[in-house]
């Protein structure tokens, strides 16, 4: 190792020689004497392992990792929760022609709970003389359930024959 070491040294003077003759200036390279390398064959424990963090940082990387995670919160907790909602359209069949529709209207509409809101409603002509209510309804779809507005509309049974959805869309 000290050989190469007084060889290198040696090639660097050569080097700023060559470069003073062209006339390149050179930086100054101080001429150190050459010290041997002493090996230590011991173990140094002392220099720690290069892997193992220090308590200061790990106070410093648990304090930003919270400040991150408190600011993570408040930014989520000012955003609007989004409400799932659809647009439900029911065929409301009576049992025979002679079904009173604006009763039958009125005893649907009745059916009220949090997170259904009743639309618009039109009476359609079926066949021999019976008409059905298709009537609009949006619901919250966490609140409110098809099978829920089925078993509450169908309850009117001197009124009402079946319900059925004819459309369902997310709103």
């Amino acid at each position: 190792m000290a050989d190469m070491l007084a060889k290198f040294v040696a090639m660097e003077a050569r080097l700023s020689q060559v470069e003073s003759k062209c006339g390149v200036a050179a930086a100054p390279v101080p001429q150190k004497a050459a010290a041997p390398a002493v090996d230590d064959d011991e173990d140094d424990d002392d220099e720690g392992d290069l892997f193992d963090s220090d308590s200061e940082d790990d106070e410093k990387i648990a304090q930003i990792k919270a400040d991150r995670i408190a600011m993570y919160a408040t930014k989520k907790s000012k955003k609007a929760v989004l409400i799932a909602k659809s647009n439900i359209v029911l065929d409301v069949k009576p049992w025979d022609d002679e079904t009173d529709m604006a009763a039958l209207e009125k005893c649907v509409r009745t059916v009220q709970t949090d997170g259904l809101v009743w639309g618009a409603s039109k009476m359609v002509k079926i066949a021999y003389g019976i008409t059905k209510l298709q009537i609009v309804c949006v619901v919250e779809d966490d609140k409110v359930g098809t099978d829920f507005l089925e078993e509450q509309i169908t309850a009117f049974e001197e009124y009402i024959q079946s319900v059925d959805v004819a459309a369902f869309n997310k709103v």
